[in-house]
């Protein structure tokens, strides 16, 4: 039977709705959202503005792709904030302190990341602990074991050459921290396009058990997630070093939160199962660019506050929206 006009809208409405709260949806948003910042603003479009935009988005970016494969397999990881700063802590100590060469010490601050996701994979698939307790848990330790290791005091003073990773621009344009973010988002996306490990992890944050029964090692999975996530948050660190030629335990509060609305506002889903790195990018980007724009409009940092959480409240609305 042909269906008749009438009956084609509702339909044509919901393929709208599920489109446009996908990754077209954010990249919309984001597109209007640049065009009103240019209108309202002198300096928003500019290669200068661009390009400090690229560079503060950095850590987040490299943090949101670890993010967006806890959330596809419908996990949630709160520790990656303390994760960063524990790798900062453990990377200055082991260079400025007891004097091993900084590539050694970065090596070593990863693999200490690495661990603090294992112990959380393991909670959460051994112990059977929420995900959302087990990594609490671990944002404490990681928080305290930063602050243990000098006492809460900040180390200072690197080789020129780690600050200039983030100062010495390319060809003019990339700084060698961008560049990283950029090869990491692109070898996350292919992992996921073109890999059946990047399968896996759709079938397992769309329903364990059959993930499971097809033959997948769900726990193994799980692990390997949260030990990436917290390699990726440890990567972070060693960036946001570079930037600040300084590290500090109190460095990446509140960052988990920031992390884990890019990855909803690019359209992953909370549940598990659907999204990808392309709109997580886009949803980095969006924070990015409206950080960047308010701060051109002079607008308070509490209003910012604000603002962003509105805007990561219609972004799962959204979400939402598309379930249904």
């Amino acid at each position: 039977m042909i269906a008749t006009v009438s009956e084609r809208e509702p339909a044509r409405s919901r393929g709208i709705l599920a489109s446009l709260s996908g990754a077209t949806g954010p990249l919309i948003g984001l597109i209007l959202l640049c065009v009103f910042l240019s209108l309202a603003t002198d300096t928003f479009l500019s290669v200068r503005n661009a390009l400090n935009i690229l560079d503060q988005i950095t850590v987040l970016g490299i943090m949101a792709v670890g993010m967006s494969f806890v959330i596809l397999i419908g996990g949630i990881d709160l520790s990656v904030g303390s994760v960063l700063a524990l790798s900062m802590m453990v990377m200055g100590w082991l260079a400025n302190v007891m004097g091993l060469p900084l590539p050694i010490s970065i090596l070593l601050a990863l693999v200490a990341s690495g661990l603090c996701g294992m112990v959380s994979g393991m909670l959460i698939t051994g112990f059977r602990v929420p995900p959302f307790i087990a990594t609490l848990a671990m944002m404490s330790v990681a928080r305290g074991l930063a602050n243990m290791i000098t006492d809460g005091q900040q180390i200072v003073g690197f080789p020129d050459w780690f600050m200039m990773l983030a100062i010495d621009r390319h060809f003019g344009v990339l700084t060698a921290t961008v560049a990283l973010m950029l090869v990491v988002t692109a070898a996350a996306w292919a992992f996921l396009r073109y890999r059946s490990g990047g399968r896996m992890l759709y079938a397992v944050g769309g329903n364990p058990e059959v993930a499971r029964l097809a033959g997948i090692n769900v726990n193994y999975v799980t692990i390997g997630v949260y030990v990436l996530a917290a390699i990726l948050a440890g990567l972070a660190g060693i960036v946001l070093a570079a930037r600040l030629d300084s590290v500090q335990p109190s460095s990446g509060l509140g960052y988990e939160l920031d992390t884990i609305a890019a990855v909803v506002i690019g359209g992953t889903s909370l549940s598990g199962g659907a999204g990808g790195i392309g709109g997580t990018l886009i949803g980095v980007l969006i924070i990015g660019v409206l950080r960047n724009g308010l701060n051109l409009l002079n607008v308070s940092p509490f209003l910012q506050q604000v603002i962003i959480g509105v805007v990561i409240a219609l972004a799962v609305a959204a979400e939402t929206l598309r379930r249904r």
